[in-house]
């Protein structure tokens, strides 16, 4: 069995990334462990579940999002909050309930709830239109929120007092309450209801019951204090219970954070692990986390650069890692030679300011000369006047040597466009691209004609999207998603940036051999490849394991 840990959390609290459907999402959804769940389980690679350490009253869509709705899972915040139901529940807000003489005022965003000319109760949606929270107010100000499951009951009800938070209580499926956090962190358990559920499990196959179909069977095991100092200490004590009741062979995949990492090296001292760093993590890791590699028996980055930088640590010398992406290749066809013009796709969040205006001068020198070509600045930033400031930063940027600010500006800004004859008017040269998910970048990619990603690190989702794609890359460096002089070209030096990209641009020809060479270099990196060295990281761990235990 294997078992993987995820890192979803919220400001590094117990707590999911779901929101509102209104209100901007700041970052993607999908990291590391959604795809290695979504590996596992459109390709039956082996019996999986995965663990969760924080409270997830929205999981069910969060999984349906992602595609792996049906993936197994065990919850901490069920266990305590005994919760035995599985399936989703339809809960109006008509069925709560309210008091006689309240009106309801359908907004754009939510539902505000009057009673005599005041402001009541305010009601939140999540992305999928389903409820996740109601905000009850009093003289004006949140007086409680309260947070609803999926399955169609209150989860978690959060008290105010004079404009603070002053404790949050999570409760059971029958209303009852099971544990009160307080705004100091300590918790208390309710000593009407203080036990949590942990599942019964067959002691020779260290699997889970399930005597009836998607029902499993359980034990109501008695907390050991009715205090405790933090949070924490509540999720160790039902997750130590939970693991005890596990298979000793069992390997686990934790996602290395900041949140967990500490309480992790304790609880899964002597088992099996395989440590996954993505993104920034490594970089964000405290003691716990540190101490965590150390203890584990692989570690595996998401890529080459965090391979690179995880292996250069001292106290890592001698840990077996691998780099193994998130993300797999796949022949796939963009419409770029559909298009009347040629667009150069160029991510800028990891450029200092020196860097994009160099960069935007070399680019700007090679615009005179290709009126069909245009630059498409790529960002994460969720920010809501990111597009704004980038213009007006690269506007600048152009006014400064010589070109036209104008040249950066939105569609519709027309105030330069007035004061020009239709004949005189300047075209637009520079635009922004901001993609907060993987379908909104998947969309950008498809469009692109090359990729100029001079970041010291180059986006790996972009990489990969390209190669499938057929897309070639300009970078600093070259690496496994980049041969030069196949599918891309490596810029030492930008004076070499217009003549790189004119090879390309200029030139179908060595435009369609970059794709036919990317094509080939995906063969290497498909699902199949993935799947292949997830076995054999699997594999490594139990056999080692196996002998370490006197096995044979």
């Amino acid at each position: 069995m294997l078992y993987f840990i995820p890192a979803w959390y919220l400001n590094n609290e117990w707590k999911e990334n779901e929101q509102m459907w209104h209100v901007r999402r700041m970052r993607s959804e999908v990291d590391d462990t959604v795809k290695q769940i979504q590996l596992f389980q459109r390709n039956d690679i082996c019996e999986y579940r995965i663990l969760l350490l924080s409270h997830t009253p929205n999981l069910r869509h969060f999984l349906h999002r992602q595609g792996v709705f049906r993936a197994p899972y065990w919850s901490v915040f069920d266990a305590i909050q005994d919760v035995r139901r599985s399936r989703q529940t339809m809960l109006s807000f008509h069925n709560l309930n309210w008091p006689k003489e309240i009106e309801f005022i359908y907004t754009p965003f939510a539902i505000i709830a009057m009673l005599h000319g005041e402001k009541y109760a305010q009601i939140e949606f999540g992305e999928d239109g389903n409820l996740i929270q109601v905000d009850l107010y009093n003289g004006g100000h949140v007086s409680r929120k309260n947070v609803y499951d999926d399955r169609g009951f209150l989860s978690c009800t959060v008290v105010y007092a004079n404009g603070k938070k002053s404790y949050e209580q999570y409760l059971a499926e029958d209303g009852v309450w099971k544990l009160c956090l307080f705004a100091d962190g300590h918790v208390t358990v309710n000593p009407r209801s203080a036990w949590y559920l942990i599942p019964e499990t067959d002691q020779r196959s260290g699997r889970e019951i399930d005597r009836i179909e998607r029902q499993a069977v359980f034990r109501e095991v008695p907390f050991q204090k009715r205090t405790y100092a933090s949070m924490e200490e509540v999720i160790g004590e039902v997750f130590s219970s939970y693991l005890a009741g596990t298979d000793t062979r069992a390997v686990f995949c934790a996602a290395l954070h900041r949140q967990h990492d500490a309480l992790l090296v304790r609880l899964l001292d002597g088992r099996r692990k395989i440590l996954s760093v993505f993104g920034d993590r490594f970089s964000m890791a405290g003691d716990g986390s540190r101490e965590l590699l150390m203890c584990a028996d692989y570690i595996v980055t998401d890529s080459e650069d965090n391979l690179r930088v995880v292996s250069g640590e001292p106290a890592l010398k001698g840990r077996r890692m691998a780099s193994i992406p998130p993300y797999d290749t796949r022949i796939d066809f963009g419409i770029s030679l559909q298009l009347h013009v040629q667009k150069i796709l160029v991510p800028v969040d990891h450029l200092t300011a020196k860097e994009l205006e160099n960069i935007v001068i070399a680019l700007a020198g090679y615009l005179g000369r290709n009126p069909e070509a245009r630059v498409h600045l790529f960002t994460r930033n969720a920010a809501y006047n990111r597009q704004d400031v980038l213009l007006e930063q690269v506007g600048r940027m152009l006014e400064k040597h010589g070109f036209p600010s104008a040249w950066a500006r939105k569609a519709n800004d027309n105030r330069s466009e007035n004061l020009l004859e239709e004949e005189e008017r300047l075209p637009i040269l520079f635009a922004v691209e901001q993609c907060l998910n993987e379908l909104a970048v998947n969309k950008c990619v498809r469009e692109q004609r090359i990729l100029v990603d001079l970041a010291d690190v180059p986006d790996l989702f972009l990489q990969i999207l390209c190669v499938s794609i057929g897309v070639p890359q300009l970078l600093r460096a070259p690496n496994r998603y980049m041969v030069p002089e196949r599918n891309g070209s490596v810029v030492r030096d930008l004076s070499e940036l217009g003549g790189k990209i004119a090879y390309y641009l200029d030139n179908l020809t060595h435009w369609n051999e970059a794709m036919i060479h990317s094509y080939e270099l995906g063969r290497k990196h498909t699902a199949d490849s993935l799947i292949r060295q997830w076995k054999e990281v699997i594999g490594d761990v139990e056999y080692d394991k196996s002998l370490t235990a006197g096995g044979h």
